[in-house]
């Protein structure tokens, strides 16, 4: 299985979020936590990401309905 993975800044454009509020879901466990990737580095499994925008967006479609 492929894994790709992705860095900060481009999570935070996907989600719109800033980078202290995915930690804050980080450590409340309601985002996927990251993957060390270096000394000072980190990066997210893509498919983890995208998995839980669509999640979001399927819990906002069941609320309007």
């Amino acid at each position: 299985m492929s894994h790709n993975l992705i860095r900060l800044h481009e999570v935070q454009r996907r989600t719109g979020y800033s980078k202290a509020w995915i930690y804050r879901l980080m450590s409340q466990r309601r985002f996927p936590t990251s993957v060390k990737i270096g000394t000072r580095a980190i990066a997210f499994v893509e498919s983890e990401i995208d998995e839980w925008i669509n999640n979001r967006i399927e819990e906002s479609r069941k609320e309007v309905a």
